[in-house]
């Protein structure tokens, strides 16, 4: 009696999951299930740990379970991917390119589908959803070129019938963990790039974002399947901070992305320094738009309302600072606090919204407890402010004068939509002010003048990583390596030589004639 109870019991839960609402047919589109396998290792499988929740943060909603993985599990799918290494390394790389140019072509099968999935995972609008998969499809592109084109240099050789040549090989696994705001496309960059270069991969994705992480790497796992490979090339463990403590102390990974914030990257980067391991650190970001008395005044209010608003201000490279020229500063805040009112709110896979919610209730919570000390603190609030009066984690996007360029809440990055906006007197003075804060990832200047436009990309000019002009902080091409300086950790992904961190490099001197001689014109006889 009491089986046939929790049997029906259950049933009556999951029938409550978005999963099994029709509006959500997408889902089950890309194989998902109420619960699902949070390993993907030589095949698919659950862990031993906690079922855990994914759930929709506009409404609050459960939308499907997911298994976690134990240390003892991953452990186990390490050595998988491991074992799948010694043989995915001698595919040739133009081979290797065609893996990963099929990836894309399943991927843009699947376009709409998982930007769905990462839109009501997420928060963030439909847009940006399938924005984020493009990026995947993007540098899948970029990566099958590359597969014909990475390589080392020879160099000439002091010494006759000798060949000084520098030689590329992959790492072996290397191990990515990802965070909620951006589930999908870091894991493009590493996946992408690392496999071209010979790599095999195992990730592990936020928590809080489980089937984004189980159906993106699905797809992939079944192109390895379908050329007879091994899908344990594309390793994946859903899991929780025990495992990617795991994953930074195993000297096993040759290589460890993390993309998440900057205490978080910083206690990663230790952890696998003490092995003397490798790591790639995409970390956190205070970024400014730098705005000089020429600019375009609706350009300038365009691009902040992109960057500040969109992902309601969850993204690394979110503007989090407006420094504007005293002569502009007045008709830019009065135009921008206009365009911020405009904003239409709503669930992210409705037409025509630009503006979604929270990630979560930490996000929440994070977003008023700034603002209650911004109020203290004497700032002026031009707009927002407030949490809206319905379900989800809804918060007014906000705009924030009066406070010093040095006040701790404007030096202090919060994963919120909170911009703070100052008013400068000079160039030099508004490029000191961007350079302050501990993070160095994206920055723009707005300007219509060469020499301050060349000065803010010289030596003396931004520190950024990205150091733009006339665009947003946000929406960085894949051609170009992205990635930032100071506490945003060093690292770069995606585009032009960042293949580089995926391979190791040795310099080989060949000789190939019957002397010995040495370098330097040494005598040793």
């Amino acid at each position: 009696m009491l089986k046939a109870y929790r049997s029906c019991h259950r049933l009556y839960r999951n029938s409550a999951l978005l999963i099994n609402d029709s509006r959500y047919g997408f889902l089950k589109n890309l194989g998902l299930s109420e619960e699902n396998a949070g390993i993907q290792s030589d095949k698919e499988y659950f862990g031993s740990g906690a079922m855990v929740n994914s759930v929709d943060p506009s409404s609050g909603a459960v939308i499907a379970k997911v298994a976690q993985a134990s240390v003892d599990d991953y452990n186990k799918a390490a050595e998988k991917a491991i074992s799948a290494w010694r043989n995915w390394a001698e595919v040739p790389g133009p081979k290797r390119g065609e893996i990963v140019r099929q990836i894309g072509d399943e991927l843009r099968k699947s376009l709409v589908d998982l930007g769905k999935l990462l839109s009501l995972e997420v928060g963030k609008i439909l847009p940006e959803g399938t924005g984020e998969v493009q990026e995947i499809i993007d540098i899948c592109d970029f990566a099958t070129g590359l597969s014909r084109m990475f390589g080392g240099r020879v160099f000439p050789s002091e010494r006759p019938n000798h060949a000084l040549i520098e030689q590329y090989n992959p790492l072996g696994l290397v191990g990515v963990i990802t965070a909620f705001n951006f589930p999908m496309a870091p894991f493009g960059w590493n996946a992408s790039i690392a496999l071209t270069c010979g790599n095999t991969l195992l990730w592990k994705g936020s928590p809080s974002t489980p089937l984004s992480h189980i159906a993106l790497n699905r797809i992939i796992r079944r192109v390895f399947e379908r050329n007879n490979l091994d899908p344990a090339i594309s390793s994946a463990v859903q899991a929780g901070a025990d495992v990617g403590k795991a994953m930074c102390t195993d000297s096993n990974v040759k290589l460890l992305s993390f993309t998440g914030s900057c205490k978080a990257g910083n206690e990663a980067s230790l952890e696998v320094q003490k092995r003397f391991g490798k790591f790639l650190l995409e970390l956190g970001g205070n970024n400014a738009i730098v705005v000089m008395e020429d600019a375009e005044v609706d350009m300038v209010v365009r691009s902040t309302l992109f960057a500040a608003v969109g992902t309601a201000g969850q993204r690394c490279t979110t503007t989090r600072r407006l420094i504007i020229h005293e002569h502009l500063y007045d008709e830019v805040v009065e135009k921008l606090a206009k365009a911020y009112k405009q904003v239409k709110v709503g669930h992210p896979l409705d037409d025509g919204v630009l503006y979604g919610p929270l990630h979560n209730q930490a996000a929440l919570d994070s977003y008023l407890s700034a603002i209650d000390e911004i109020r203290k603190a004497g700032g002026t609030i031009v707009t927002g402010g407030k949490r809206f009066d319905r379900p989800g984690y809804f918060v007014e996007p906000t705009i924030v004068t009066g406070l010093p360029h040095n006040h701790k809440m404007v030096l202090t990055e919060t994963f919120v939509p909170i911009l703070y906006v100052l008013k400068t007197n000079s160039f030099e003075e508004a490029v000191s002010w961007n350079n302050e804060v501990d993070q160095g990832l994206t920055s723009s200047l707005f300007t219509k003048d060469p020499n301050r436009i060349f000065r803010w990309m010289g030596p003396l000019g931004s520190d950024c990583g990205l150091a733009n002009v006339n665009i947003p902080t946000s929406g960085a091409e894949i051609g170009g390596a992205f990635g930032g300086e100071k506490h945003t950790g060093g690292g770069r992904e995606s585009g032009s030589d960042a293949w580089k961190q995926y391979m190791r490099r040795s310099t080989c001197t060949v000789n190939y004639g019957a002397e010995l001689p040495l370098a330097q014109g040494l005598k040793f006889e």
